[in-house]
């Protein structure tokens, strides 16, 4: 259950010590074994194990802390307190500690939008998630933003994927907190990081507890890292909406034709992608556009 409350102004560089290599005699020998030899053997045994464990070493992906920075969560909850100018801030709990959300209800609401936000923003930023939450609202639809677990400033996906397990547990308590609040249709809907998140926590569970999925610039990662997270599209049952800009960067664009596949294996009629013409990854300059293609999409749920 949430508790409505108003916020208060509250690998280095290694090296390896090769061991000295003493006098050895094999069993059916009489006859020891060169001291130098038997080092020369061994250290070059030694050598070449080292430069193969280094091979396998740097074929793993460098991931980062395996904890959440809530002492940033904190700083960020304080510092956008004042730009809740719409909804209600909402704490709920994840089973160990609480989070910020912000709920905007409506009258005679048509279901509620789960709005996960990205990496390095929080549940009210200005370009996507802010305009999301006040203008789907307009249209008729509930609205839940959610903090997601950040790291400190400037981390990559690789410093990420450690933690996205801690958004399971966040993205659960806001669909039974909607639940409580009366809500039949509840959609997810996540951008960028927040997609990493929502899809680790898809894969996670058998029957996902939602009805759509909006995901906005899907399968982005930072250069060179490659993707952890699987897409779990393919496997719901349930409608989902692949919506990207046109101007997203190269490999996410890459992956539409793959995408388009997965949302066949789907097979939900309503299962679609749907391009913005000019728009980045981060939708700059167009919140007022994605409400109107999001709202346009959800109008066909329940249909």
């Amino acid at each position: 259950m949430g508790d409505r409350r108003i916020l208060k102004k509250r690998f280095p560089d290694g090296y390896v010590l090769l061991p000295a290599c003493p006098v050895e005699r094999y069993p059916d020998d009489d006859s020891p074994v060169p001291l130098r030899a038997t080092g020369v053997v061994r250290q070059l045994a030694l050598i070449f194990m080292t430069m193969l464990l280094c091979a396998v070493i740097l074929e793993i992906p460098a991931f980062g802390d395996d904890v959440p920075d809530y002492d940033r969560e904190a700083r960020i909850n304080e510092q956008i307190e004042p730009y809740l100018f719409d909804g209600d801030a909402v704490w709920l709990s994840d089973g160990e500690r609480e989070f910020l959300s912000v709920h905007i209800e409506v009258e005679a609401s048509r279901g509620a939008i789960i709005l996960l936000h990205g990496r390095d923003v929080h549940l009210d930023e200005e370009e996507l998630i802010g305009p999301l939450r006040v203008g789907l609202s307009e249209h008729g639809w509930d609205t839940l933003s959610v903090q997601m677990p950040v790291l400190e400033k400037g981390k990559t996906y690789y410093d990420y994927v450690p933690i996205l397990k801690y958004a399971h547990p966040r993205i659960e308590a806001a669909v039974r907190y909607l639940e409580e609040q009366g809500a039949t249709t509840i959609v997810l809907a996540a951008h960028s990081c927040g997609v990493h998140m929502a899809n680790d926590w898809m894969n996670s569970v058998s029957d996902p507890p939602i009805d759509g999925y909006i995901a906005m610039g899907l399968g982005t990662t930072d250069a060179g890292q490659d993707l952890q997270t699987p897409f779990p599209i393919g496997n719901l049952a349930i409608p989902v909406l692949d919506i990207y800009g046109t101007r997203e960067y190269p490999r996410p664009l890459d992956m539409v034709p793959y995408r388009q596949e997965l949302l066949k294996q789907n097979g939900n009629p309503m299962s679609m992608q749907i391009p913005v013409e000019g728009a980045t990854h981060f939708f700059h300059g167009y919140g007022q556009v994605m409400v109107g293609k999001l709202a346009g999409w959800l109008d066909g749920l329940g249909q």
